[in-house]
C-alpha cells in the first residue's frame, strides 16, 4: 500500500514552484475555505508533488482530508492522495469518515491483509461499515485475517438488517453487574480502554438484562462502598435490535441522550449506538426524504456515468410523463369548450401549476412532521381540517386575485369568476390529498418521502385542469 513512485522531475518542478498553504490563505469572494483547499490539492495532485501533499495532510483531520478524497473528480485522484495518509491508524480513520464508493475506489487493488490492518484501531460499528460497502468475498476474507474474537463480533454485527439499531450500533461500551460497588467501577472505568464512549455506565443483572443506568457524577456523589444497584435509575431507556435507525434517532433527540442502549427482545444488552452515529443517521435520513420528494435516489447523485444516473431516473419521469399526457387528453376532452371561450386557455397554467404548489407544500409539511416525530398517526385528523382551512383561505385570497385579473385582462367578471372558484376547489383537493396520501403511505409501510415527489403535483395538476375545464364547461352559456 505505498504509494506509486512518481518520476523525481516532477518533484523538483513542484519544489520550484511557491506553494500556497490553502489553511491560512484566505478564500476569494464566493469561495468557502474548502473550494480552495480542493483546488489545491487538485493541482499538486497534477505536479506530482508527493511531499507537498503529504504535508498537508497530516496537518488535517481525518473527516477533512476524507472529504477532499470525495471531491476528487477520479478514482486514481482519490486512491493517491488515500495512499499519502501517514500510519495505519490515520489511514483507517480517513477510511471510516468515506461515502461507500470512495471506500470502494481506495480499496480497488489493495489486498484483504492490507485491509485488516487498516481496520484493526476502529470502532466495531466503523468497522462494519466498511465491511458493509466491500464485496462479499473480500469481506470474507478480511473476516478470516482478523483476531478471532474481532472477527466473531463484526460478524454478529453484520447479521443485522441494513438501516436498524443492531447494523450501526458498538459493542464497545461499559457494562457492570448490579452488585459491583461504586468504588470497584471507578476502578473498572480507569482500566476501560476499550470502551468507545463512557457517558452512561449501564447495569445487568447476572444473566447481562438491562437493569439500570447511572450518570459518573452519580457514581462520584456516592460512598465507595455503595453497590450500583442502590444509585442506578431503573427506568432505562432502550431500543431493540431491530429498530429502524431513524426511529433511534427519534428516540436519542426526544430524551437528549448522548447514548442509547441496544438490547434483544428478552432485554439483553448487546451494544449502545451513541450520539455521532445518531447525527449521521439524521443526515442521510433527512437527505434521502430530499431526494426522494424530487424522485431521486441517494444511488443517483453518486451515478458515476450519465446513463446510469438517466436508468435511475426514468421511472419518475414516466410517471410525470404519463401524467402529462393525461393532461394533454383532458385538454382535448374540453376543446369545443376551450373553442368556444378561448380566453379560458389563459389560466390553465395558473390553475395546474398554483394547486401542484399546494399540495406539495402540504405534503412536505407533513412527511416532514412524520419524519420527526412532531406529527403522530393520532394528530391526522388534526392536521388535515388545519390544512384543509389553510388551503381555503389561500385559495380565497388567490381566487379573489385573479378574478380581478379576469376581468381586467378579458373584461369579463364572470370569467374571472370560474376561475377563482376553480382555484379555491383545486386548493381544497390537492391539500386535502396532499396531507391525506402520506399517512396512508405510512400506514401501509411505504415511505411517506414518495408522496411529494411527481406523483403528487402531477396528480394535483391533473385534478385542478379537470374542475376548471369542467365548471368552465357547466357555465358555458354564460361565459361567451
Amino acid at each position: 500500500m505505498q504509494p506509486t513512485d512518481k518520476p523525481v522531475q516532477s518533484e523538483l518542478d513542484a519544489a520550484r514552484e511557491p506553494v500556497k498553504d490553502p489553511v491560512r490563505e484566505q478564500p476569494d469572494k464566493g469561495q468557502s475555505k474548502f473550494d480552495l483547499m480542493l483546488v489545491s490539492f487538485q493541482k499538486l495532485l497534477r505536479r506530482g508533488a508527493i511531499t507537498n501533499l503529504t504535508k498537508m495532510l497530516g496537518k488535517m483531520h481525518p473527516a477533512d482530508a476524507a472529504k477532499i478524497i470525495v471531491h476528487l473528480s477520479s478514482p486514481k485522484e482519490k486512491r493517491t492522495l488515500f495512499e499519502l495518509v501517514k500510519g495505519e491508524g490515520p489511514r483507517g480513520q480517513v477510511l471510516s469518515e468515506l461515502d461507500a464508493d470512495s471506500i470502494q475506489q481506495v480499496l480497488a487493488d489493495v489486498p484483504a491483509p492490507d485491509i485488516a490492518w487498516l481496520l484493526k484501531d476502529l470502532a466495531s460499528d466503523d468497522v462494519t461499515y466498511i465491511m458493509g460497502v466491500l464485496p462479499g468475498a473480500l469481506s470474507r476474507e478480511i473476516l478470516t485475517l482478523m483476531k478471532t474474537e474481532d472477527s466473531t463480533e463484526i460478524a454478529e454485527l453484520l447479521k443485522y438488517p441494513k438501516d436498524t439499531a443492531g447494523s450501526i450500533m458498538t459493542t464497545e461500551f461499559l457494562s457492570l453487574f448490579e452488585d459491583t460497588t461504586a468504588q470497584e467501577t471507578i476502578r473498572r472505568l480507569q482500566r476501560a480502554t476499550d470502551a468507545e464512549h463512557v457517558f452512561y455506565i449501564y447495569v445487568t443483572d447476572k444473566d447481562e438484562h438491562l437493569v439500570g443506568v447511572l450518570s459518573l457524577r452519580q457514581l462520584l456523589t456516592v460512598p465507595p462502598e455503595t453497590p450500583l444497584k442502590n444509585i442506578m435509575t431503573p427506568d432505562v431507556i432502550s431500543v431493540s435490535v431491530d429498530m429502524d435507525q431513524e426511529e433511534v434517532a427519534r428516540q436519542v433527540a426526544r430524551y437528549n441522550l448522548l447514548a442509547i442502549p441496544v438490547v434483544e427482545k428478552d432485554s439483553t444488552l448487546v451494544g449502545i449506538i451513541t450520539v455521532d452515529d445518531v447525527v449521521d443517521v439524521i443526515r442521510e435520513e433527512a437527505t434521502e426524504d430530499m431526494l426522494k420528494s424530487a424522485g431521486v435516489t441517494e444511488e443517483d447523485v453518486l451515478a458515476s456515468s450519465s446513463i446510469r444516473a438517466a436508468r435511475l431516473r426514468l421511472p419518475w419521469l414516466f410517471t410525470n410523463l404519463f401524467g402529462s399526457l393525461l393532461s394533454g387528453a383532458i385538454l382535448w376532452h374540453f376543446r369545443y369548450t376551450i373553442q368556444e371561450v378561448v380566453a379560458i386557455v389563459t389560466f390553465i397554467p395558473v390553475i395546474a401549476a398554483m394547486g401542484g404548489n399546494v399540495g406539495l407544500q402540504s405534503s412536505t409539511l407533513i412527511i416532514r412532521g412524520l419524519a420527526t416525530g412532531r406529527i403522530e398517526l393520532a394528530d391526522v385528523w388534526t392536521v388535515f381540517f388545519r390544512e384543509i382551512r389553510t388551503g381555503l383561505l389561500l385559495g380565497l385570497a388567490c381566487g379573489a386575485m385573479l378574478t380581478l385579473v379576469g376581468l381586467a385582462w378579458h373584461n369579463q367578471g364572470f370569467l374571472g369568476m370560474v376561475v377563482g372558484v376553480s382555484l379555491l376547489i383545486a386548493f381544497l383537493i390537492s391539500t386535502s390529498m396532499a396531507t391525506i396520501m402520506p399517512v396512508v403511505l405510512k400506514r401501509v409501510g411505504v415511505d411517506p418521502a414518495v408522496a411529494a415527489g411527481p406523483f403528487v403535483t402531477t396528480a394535483n395538476d391533473i385534478t385542478g385542469i379537470s374542475v376548471y375545464l369542467s365548471l368552465s364547461t357547466a357555465l358555458l352559456s354564460y361565459l361567451k
